[in-house]
């Protein structure tokens, strides 16, 4: 099984945000294979459960869409996972889970895929990390960087301030990259 975690805040304001790269990456996903998300109230995320073919073969697929705000992200995967698949909080178990998410330390329309590493600060995956008790799983790391040097504006205000047309459009060049790297 792959569970795909997308981070993200919740609600048209940060539709189009930095912050919001873990959500566009699932957006991708969603539309390369035909998946609909559904609210699960337990997990506090939108959440997909289906099976693709995978050279030739069967495998499961979750996706998850945390619903909780970025700096509450691992209580709703803790949960999904507290359900579906109890034996992930062992460290061995990493190679299932990938978790997407804006990187202000890539420039934008790169990205980097990492296992137990992401960006030096990161409050959605400090919460996941906390969860989890553990940083062993593949991060997907977007880079969201488009200020060219120009550091004038704190980063916590950078990420959530919305993207231009073109700068969504290099974001969504890099996940579909990105998928076409996992999942062909």
């Amino acid at each position: 099984m792959k569970i795909v975690v997308g981070l993200g805040n919740p609600g048209p304001e940060y539709a189009q945000s930095r912050h919001n790269a873990g959500f566009i990456f699932l957006d991708e996903i969603i539309k390369k294979f035909n998946i609909t998300l559904q609210f699960n109230k337990k997990f506090q995320a939108n959440f997909a459960r289906t099976q693709i073919l995978q050279q030739g073969q069967a495998e499961d697929l979750c996706l998850l869409q945390p619903l909780t705000f970025m700096n509450r992200s691992g209580e709703s995967l803790r949960a999904f996972l507290d359900y579906y698949y109890p034996e992930f909080f062992s460290e061995d178990e990493g190679n299932h889970l990938l978790v997407a998410h804006d990187d202000l330390d890539l420039e934008l329309g790169s990205y980097k895929l990492h296992k137990g590493k992401g960006p030096k600060i990161h409050n959605g995956l400090l919460s996941l990390y906390e969860q989890l008790g553990h940083r062993n799983f593949w991060h997907i790391r977007l880079g969201v960087d488009s200020r060219a040097g120009q550091r004038v504006i704190p980063a916590s205000e950078y990420v959530l301030m919305r993207m231009s047309a073109y700068e969504e459009k290099l974001l969504r060049q890099a996940a579909t990259q990105v998928i076409t790297e996992l999942f062909g």
